[in-house]
């Protein structure tokens, strides 16, 4: 998943407010095992003053790394709850240290989820007790990477798509497909980029979805054997034409601005530095639609102060909070309240339901196709990483 920031730049000061939230007294019934409990909890009680918070880098901001950055300070005011937080650099890393039950709050993306969710580390979430839930956009709700069988695990921070990025003085005419970077790589071989990660397995079967329908994807984090491999040849073929696999946001920047990339996957925030430094590049969302991601805020199972957790929930989705951390990392806002505090909605095409429709959030791969088959068994996400590692050799 992401390395480092996906865009820690341009964020702007936001006055800070939250409702009031009394926190949570019993964290739901539990089942006596480590998986922690097995219902949400029912009613709000006392904070215990301090929860601890495991996120990605530039979601918990408190003005220590710019003092014009500063979330935090507000919700402790607010709710008397102090933070101590701490940074991951990819999902495998976060799902280790959630395991350790030293935090209250996880900020998961949708290749982690699921297998907090299945390892019992994360608790199902009451929704009614976190006000700011209501305002969130209807399509990031109840999803199979934050709900399983109707049952909410979390709160959607941000979303964005794993877009196209080209160079315009190269790759003409305007492209709209994928194929530049599968089928026609070798047209741009040596300059051509992909996500390092695992999970971009899935931009391949997006691409196969639609150019060998004959395999019957219809989810590209369902896929059984055949489809799998069908995936994995796609991109063992691009594998030559690769420049290199990135996931410091920084460092596909430059390869854009030196020429050294002219076409691949990126995230809208890159395209906007871009743009900022009149580098000729675009981006276009495909015609075979694309991956992206909807991350989840999460309450332990095991919190030792679950009241704060969920107040910090309710918080972090606020209007004006959500604006800030979503602007500050660059990727669209969870509610259109939200929009009220940024000027840049528009670019991230926040609240476009349309255009949401065509991202395939990232979904942990698991052997119970999430995509509702019961005839087969799908790859699961281990065997996804020793795929990508033979991908790149």
């Amino acid at each position: 998943m992401r390395h480092i920031t996906r865009g820690a730049r341009g964020a702007a000061v936001a006055t800070l407010a939250i409702g009031a939230v009394v926190a949570l007294t019993a964290c739901g019934t539990s089942s006596g095992g480590s998986a922690g409990p097995t219902e949400a909890a029912d009613e709000l009680g006392e904070m215990e003053g301090t929860v601890s918070i495991l996120a990605w880098p530039g979601y918990v901001e408190d003005g220590s790394n710019d003092p014009a950055v500063d979330w935090v300070s507000g919700f402790e005011e607010q709710t008397g709850c102090m933070v101590e937080s701490k940074t991951y650099g990819t999902s495998d890393e976060a799902v280790s240290l959630m395991k350790t039950g030293d935090y209250d709050v996880v900020a998961a993306s949708g290749d982690a989820t699921l297998r907090l969710i299945a390892g019992g580390d994360v608790a199902p979430v009451n929704t009614d007790l976190i006000p700011s839930y209501a305002g969130i956009f209807d399509f990031l709700k109840d999803q199979a990477w934050n709900s399983v069988d109707g049952v909410s695990y979390g709160v959607p921070h941000g979303y964005g798509a794993n877009l196209l990025l080209y160079n315009t003085e190269v790759v003409t005419p305007a492209p709209t497909s994928w194929d530049i970077v599968f089928d026609k790589a070798s047209e741009y071989t040596g300059k051509v980029t992909a996500y390092d990660s695992p999970i971009y397995i899935a931009d391949a079967a997006v691409y196969l979805m639609t150019h060998q329908p004959e395999l019957g994807i219809e989810n590209p984090y369902a896929l059984d054997e055949e489809q799998f491999q069908a995936a994995v040849d796609l991109l063992k073929a691009q594998r030559p034409h690769i420049s290199e696999y990135w996931s410091d946001y920084l460092k596909e920047i430059s390869a854009f601005e030196t020429g050294d990339s002219v076409a691949g996957t990126t995230w809208q925030v890159i395209q906007n530095v871009l743009e900022g430094e009149s580098a000729p590049t675009a981006v276009v969302l495909p015609e075979e639609g694309a991956t992206g991601w909807s991350d989840t805020w999460m309450i332990a199972s095991a919190a030792k102060s679950p009241n704060c957790a969920y107040a910090w929930l309710d918080w972090i989705a606020s209007p004006e909070t959500n604006a800030a951390a979503t602007a500050y990392f660059g990727e669209a806002p969870s509610s259109q309240e939200a929009c009220n505090f940024r000027d840049d909605c528009e670019a991230y095409h926040a609240g476009d339901a349309e255009y949401a429709s065509q991202i395939w959030y990232w979904t942990t791969p698991i052997a119970e196709c999430v995509d509702g088959r019961t005839d087969v068994e799908c790859v699961d996400y281990s065997t996804w990483t020793e795929a990508w590692s033979e991908i790149k050799g």
